[in-house]
């Protein structure tokens, strides 16, 4: 059984594509272009389920037209709309050397040394020059700086970025949703 620690979304199906089973695919992490992917696991009913691919092709920078293996007409592919798309963290870097996306983070829970766990990281907003962890903290959004002297381990196994913040900058988070 696939766990949810052991994957990372990376995108969605939207609708069926053409007669023949194909899907549009709305990616937000670029892992085929950085690993060699054989298949994807999809979220059915709450319990996550591996599809092979049998082809794929790109549509734009986000979006691509893909085929699974024993989707054959657009009436089996409807089943799939909708369908949140995840790739295994483990296959995610397969090479030390190779970049990770902001992306990647997404999913991973947060915890601060001085104040335990924070929540869960739904966002990673690169719009600026100060990249920002955006963390679902009890149904309210924290911005944690995403930058190294904060961050004191990344365990990728169990999917947790531990942070040692600066003293304040929690409760001025809390101070401007109040």
């Amino acid at each position: 059984m696939i766990k949810k620690e052991e994957v990372y979304k990376i995108g969605q199906f939207n609708k069926p594509h053409g007669i023949h089973g194909e899907l549009l695919f709305t990616f937000t992490d670029d892992i085929f272009d950085r690993v060699e992917a054989e298949f994807v696991i999809c979220n059915m009913d709450g319990i996550l389920v591996p599809f092979f691919i049998e082809e794929y092709r790109f549509r734009s920078d986000t979006s691509a037209i893909m085929k699974l293996e024993g989707v054959e007409t657009s009436e089996q592919a409807r089943r799939f709309t909708g369908i949140e798309v995840f790739f295994p963290v483990k296959h995610a870097g397969q090479t030390p050397d190779e970049e990770l996306t902001w992306d990647y983070f997404r999913g991973f829970r947060m915890e601060e040394i001085h104040h335990g766990t924070l929540g869960e990281i739904i966002h990673v907003d690169t719009s600026t020059i100060n990249t920002l962890f955006i963390v679902n903290h009890n149904g309210e959004e924290l911005l944690i700086p995403a930058q190294d002297s904060f961050i004191v381990d990344i365990d990728r196994q169990h999917r947790v970025i531990t942070t040692d913040l600066p003293e304040g900058l929690l409760s001025l988070d809390t101070a401007e949703t109040e």
